[in-house]
C-alpha cells in the first residue's frame, strides 16, 4: 500500500511551471528523500501533500484519498495523520518547548492536561530533550529547536512526516543527530517524505529517491538506481559531499 502517490501533478504560478507531469509513489513505512537544487519545486510538493497548495491537473493520493478533492473537515481529517518539520523547526517563540509539543494535543484532541503534559515530556526525552520543557525556544540552539520541532511534529503520532531540509543550517554532527533521530522514526512505522540537498544525509535517511530538475523528474528509483543514472546532473548530484 502507498502512503502517498503523485499522478501526472502539474503546477504553475503564474509563467513559472514549478511542477510538470510529476508522478512517484511512496510505499507505507518507508522513507523518500526529494532532490534537488533549490527552486526546482521540492517543497511545493510538500505543499502539495498537505492540501496547501492544489495541482493545475493531476491528482494527489494520501492514504488512497484523493485529496485534491477534498476542504474543509475532511481535509482536516487527512492532515491530523501528518506531522511536518519545518527547515526553520518553526516553534512559536512565546510558548515553553513542553508548549510547544503539547500544542497539536490541545487542539485535535480532548485528553486532560495531565496526559498531555506526560505525553509531550515523553515526545521531548525522545528526542533527547527532557529536561528543556520549561525552557524557550529562543534559549535553544539550532539543533535543540529541530529536536523540538520533531518533538512537536511527532506529538499525535502521524503515520507521515514531511520533513523540509532537515540539515539545512546545522553543523554536520548535529545534522547526523537529527538523521539519526528520523532513521529511527522511520523504523517506528512512520512514513518519511524528505526534501533535502544533503546527499549524505539522503543516503543515510532513505529508502527511495527522486531527483527534480526545473519541475520534472529526472530520475527515481533506489539509490543504486539513482548512483547508476546516465543523467549528467543526476550524476553531479549523486557524488556530492556536502551538506544542505
Amino acid at each position: 500500500m502507498s502512503a502517498v502517490r503523485f499522478d501526472r501533478v502539474s503546477k504553475a504560478f503564474g509563467a513559472l511551471k514549478v511542477l510538470d507531469d510529476v508522478s512517484f509513489e511512496i510505499p507505507t513505512g518507508q522513507a523518500f528523500c526529494l532532490l534537488g537544487r533549490s527552486g526546482t519545486g521540492k517543497s511545493v510538493t510538500l505543499r502539495h501533500i498537505v492540501g496547501l497548495v492544489r495541482p493545475d491537473s493531476g491528482n494527489v493520493f494520501v492514504e488512497k484519498q484523493d485529496i485534491t478533492k477534498l476542504a474543509g473537515r475532511e481535509l482536516a481529517d487527512v492532515r491530523k495523520h501528518m506531522g511536518f518539520l519545518f527547515q526553520t523547526a518553526a516553534l512559536f517563540d512565546s510558548m515553553t518547548v513542553g508548549d510547544n509539543v503539547s500544542f497539536p494535543m490541545e487542539r485535535h484532541t480532548d485528553w486532560s492536561s495531565a496526559d498531555i503534559r506526560e505525553r509531550a515530556m515523553k515526545k521531548l526525552a525522545d528526542v533527547g530533550l527532557e529536561k528543556d520543557f520549561d525552557k524557550m525556544p529562543g534559549d535553544l540552539s539550532g539543533g535543540m529547536k529541530k529536536r523540538a520541532g520533531l518533538a512537536r511534529a511527532m506529538a499525535l503520532d502521524p503515520a507521515i512526516l514531511l520533513v523540509d531540509e532537515p540539515s539545512a543550517g546545522l553543523d554536520p554532527i548535529t545534522a547526523a543527530e537529527i538523521d539519526d533521530l528520523l532513521v529511527k522514526t522511520k523504523q517506528g512505522g512512520t512514513t518519511l517524505v524528505v526534501v533535502t540537498h544533503n546527499i549524505p544525509s539522503a543516503r543515510m535517511i532513505g529508502d527511495t529517491f527522486a531527483v527534480l530538475h526545473e519541475g520534472r523528474m529526472l530520475a527515481s528509483g533506489t539509490i543504486e538506481t539513482l548512483d547508476a543514472s546516465q543523467e549528467p546532473l543526476v550524476q553531479t548530484f549523486m557524488h556530492s559531499t556536502g551538506g544542505g
